[in-house]
């Protein structure tokens, strides 16, 4: 029988931060987080023939992950990450590089045909060719499969276009509070408060939920007739790089597990959360608060996934990346 695989489609790259490197790109990060929630997990991109591209694939093959990175003739991709004093990080996104040229193979096809879940962004859109391997996969998916566009707006991008589209085939839309005010001016919606916005933009687009993420604010998740809010905890912020991707990850795994959306989104804030804190607990003693939050996180993960039953900080550290 056919995997059913979880599809984080779009750009692979390296996050270079002011510690060093890390593999990044929000589809590799969304299929890691639910391959570690037990599900077939998979990212599809693609890489350049460089040393960039070779350590992309041995990490990939170390954390077991699935991927079809096809080799291209652009360079793998990186950005430039700087962090503010709180953590929150700004990006410089090189361009021409191998995830804007992303073909869509047989290989590929074969993939959406039986995907369950495909996650997907608008930076991967920025170029042409990606664009219409993202589009070619979307239309090639079952009708049972989720596809979640997580906007992830950087830099400029993106357009009016390319935004309606990806809502038009998306079953779920993930968007920050910063995101949803650009989408208010680029969509004429004046005079309406965040949440009539988030209401207008689920009808307006027939969408099944709008999970809206507003930082130390909290998130909301909307779904027809249902509201969702979780307060974000306090935890000691090391930097936010990747959190959202856990965050989508975590929520689309317990979704998939036929969790309520109150479970789902009680399960994605804690395990952001934890993400959130993870350079701070690398280079500072492990406190009580840690373990508060450890065993916050292992109670929901067992309960939603009784096939993780027991979470130690060092399983949940890969559990949550």
């Amino acid at each position: 029988m056919q995997k059913r695989f979880i599809v984080g489609l779009g750009e692979a790259l390296w996050d270079c931060l002011p510690e060093g490197t890390k593999l990044g790109g929000a589809p590799a990060n969304f299929a890691f987080h639910t391959h570690q929630f037990g599900f077939d997990a998979m990212a599809i991109s693609a890489l350049g023939n460089d040393i960039l591209g070779d350590q992309t694939r041995k990490e990939l093959d170390q954390e077991g992950l699935h991927y079809i990175m096809p080799i291209v003739a652009y360079p793998t991709g990186t950005v430039q990450v700087s962090l503010d004093d709180e953590g929150v990080p700004t990006y410089d996104i090189k361009e021409n590089v191998a995830w804007d040229n992303i073909p869509f193979n047989d290989e590929i096809e074969e993939v959406a045909k039986n995907a369950r879940a495909v996650c997907f962004g608008s930076l991967a859109q920025r170029n042409s060719v990606s664009r219409e391997t993202i589009h070619q996969f979307l239309a090639a998916t079952p009708k049972d499969c989720l596809k979640i566009f997580d906007i992830n707006l950087r830099q400029t991008f993106y357009t009016k276009e390319i935004i309606q589209e990806s809502l038009t085939a998306a079953d779920i839309l993930k968007i920050n509070d910063e995101e949803l005010v650009t989408i208010g001016r680029l969509f004429g919606y004046p005079g309406l408060d965040m949440e009539n916005k988030c209401w207008l933009i689920l009808g307006k687009y027939n969408l099944k939920m709008l999970v809206l993420t507003c930082g130390v604010n909290g998130s909301y998740v909307f779904a027809p007739a249902t509201k969702s809010f979780q307060e974000t905890p306090k935890v000691e912020v090391a930097d936010t790089v990747g959190a959202g991707d856990s965050f989508t990850g975590a929520f689309c795994a317990a979704i998939l597990a036929g969790k309520s959306i109150k479970a789902a989104h009680k399960l994605a804030v804690e395990v952001s959360a934890y993400v959130c804190t993870q350079n701070f607990l690398r280079n500072s003693p492990v406190n009580s608060e840690f373990f508060s939050l450890v065993s916050t996180v292992s109670r929901s993960v067992s309960t939603i996934f009784p096939s993780v039953s027991k979470v130690s900080p060092n399983v949940l550290r890969s559990v949550v990346g």
